[in-house]
């Protein structure tokens, strides 16, 4: 029984929690969403358990949603007709494992390239998994230092590269140029390799940037990894990971106790994160994603112009909705919930984001540089 202590903290939480989604302009994660229609399905126990392209004996899911999904994301990212796969993940981390995962079985040899901006969690995943490994230098923009991974791949010619290539870092958005990186390893003859593309941030949208960016499957990539929560919405961490399915087949493997194959990385799956991700990609389709991202776009530039006027050296990288500033005070990192790193902080303007909002972050910024004289 919930006593009425319990039902007290809980609305404290609430309350809490209703102050803090207000300000939170430093995390990836869009808070625009509404998913009241689904809440009936939580009086279910939904397990995807097993490939979310063969049927299981537990039938209480929803892979078909999952699978619409996946389709959506193979389709955005120019998968090779007939030759992909793909699942709905517990976010971006889980998706980069999934990559590395393919990669290591299939090159067990292989050396994993990866910048120095590369998110925190790789290197935890590269632990996990063993592999060989080594950092390459970034340029001041975050994308990868494109000489730097040429001269070290000649050292290493003789070891199969997995290349890790971000499209979009933690504290910059910079994206790698995977064309570019497929063509390094072209002019030396390296035809043995992968390269996994972490798109967490921005692969909901990037497909829709003018230029395009170099990112996905028609452009050399062998599997990419999204975000649901980040761009799109959901009040739970998801995402999909896609690959070309023949890699996958090689390391797929019966198990009578699901009556499925074992494919992914957990047994158990989230059958909630499919469903939610279905209703939000029926719910905007493409125009809507578009129009998501021209808001952003906009904002973000707003900001830094808003910046720039009261003396802050604000920048962002082309056709990027983050922006960074100098490291900002203790006083405003915690109002604002900023993500803050070295000398740097930045601010993620998603969708939700308005100008209003960024308005008040501005006359904060004002306001202390004011106190302080400058």
């Amino acid at each position: 029984m919930i006593t009425q202590d319990a039902r007290a903290l809980l609305d404290t939480l609430f309350e809490r929690m209703l102050d803090a989604n207000e300000r939170s302009l430093g995390y990836p994660a869009a808070k625009d969403f509404d998913y009241s229609a689904l809440e009936r399905f939580l009086r279910f126990p939904i397990n995807n358990v097993g490939d979310p392209f063969a049927d299981a004996t537990y039938r209480v899911e929803t892979r078909e949603c999952e699978r619409e999904v996946v389709a959506f994301f193979a389709e955005l990212f120019r998968a090779p007709h007939d030759d992909w796969w793909g699942y709905v993940t517990n976010g971006g981390t889980e998706g980069n494992l999934y990559g590395l995962y393919l990669a290591r079985e299939l090159m067990p040899s292989g050396m994993v390239y990866y910048s120095e901006q590369t998110h925190y969690s790789v290197a935890k995943n590269l632990h996990f998994l063993g592999m060989r490994h080594i950092m390459i230098r970034s340029q001041a923009s975050g994308e990868i230092d494109y000489e730097d991974l040429r001269e070290t791949l000649k050292i290493h010619r003789d070891v199969p590269p997995i290349i890790f290539a971000n499209i979009g870092t933690t504290m910059t958005e910079a994206r790698d140029d995977i064309a570019k990186i497929a063509q390094i390893m072209d002019d030396l003859a390296i035809r043995q390799r992968y390269i996994h593309s972490d798109a967490a941030l921005s692969g909901a949208y990037a497909s829709f940037l003018e230029p395009r960016p170099a990112f996905d499957f028609a452009d050399g990539a062998d599997s990419v990894s999204v975000s649901g929560h980040k761009f799109l919405g959901a009040p739970i961490p998801c995402g999909v990971v896609i690959a070309r399915k023949h890699n996958v087949q090689r390391i797929a493997r019966a198990v009578d106790y699901i009556g499925s194959l074992d494919t992914t990385i957990s047994g158990s799956r989230n059958g909630f994160s499919p469903l939610m991700l279905w209703y939000r990609l029926r719910e905007l389709g493409i125009s809507g994603i578009r129009e998501r991202l021209a808001r952003s776009l906009a904002c973000a530039a707003y900001l830094v112009e808003g910046l720039r006027a009261i003396g802050i050296d604000a920048w962002r990288n082309p056709s990027a909705i983050t922006v960074v500033l100098p490291r900002v005070s203790d006083a405003i990192r915690a109002k604002w919930q900023l993500a803050t790193a070295g000398t740097i902080s930045h601010v993620l303007v998603l969708p939700n984001v308005t100008c209003e909002q960024l308005d008040a972050f501005i006359a904060d910024i004002a306001a202390e540089r004011a106190a302080q004289g400058v």
